[in-house]
């Protein structure tokens, strides 16, 4: 997969395709088992507590894809949580959202809770 991410317009459209066909899609340095920095794996419990099934993409894979997501968003930070398509936040505004509640909620009312 690497080799398609080398260049930056195959990185958007890798992101773009990613974002499009995942519910839930968490851009992390590392993957769910073994995240590669600490911002990731506190996301990554929070979707795990959840119950949520979701998509880890490492963006180490390839600069263009570590850069690519940054301006695909908009948003200069790593993990990048995305929900149906829609930018949710990093992992502070992760956080936030599921300390009050509020990430469950848009989970819930996206019927991505289990059960």
């Amino acid at each position: 997969m690497t080799d398609t991410l080398d260049a930056p317009a195959a990185a958007q459209d890798f992101i773009a395709r990613t974002v499009a066909d995942n519910p839930v899609v968490l851009f992390m340095k590392g993957v769910p088992e073994q995240p590669g920095c600490g911002f990731s794996a506190i996301v990554v419990q929070i979707l795990d507590h959840l119950g949520v099934d979701f998509a880890g993409v490492n963006v180490l894979q390839s600069e263009p894809l570590r850069q690519g997501i940054k301006s695909f968003s908009d948003w200069p930070t790593i993990p990048q949580l995305y929900v149906k398509g829609e930018f949710v936040g990093g992992c502070d505004i992760v956080r936030e959202m599921f300390q009050s509640g509020e990430l469950k909620t848009l989970l819930a009312e996206q019927k991505l809770l289990p059960g």
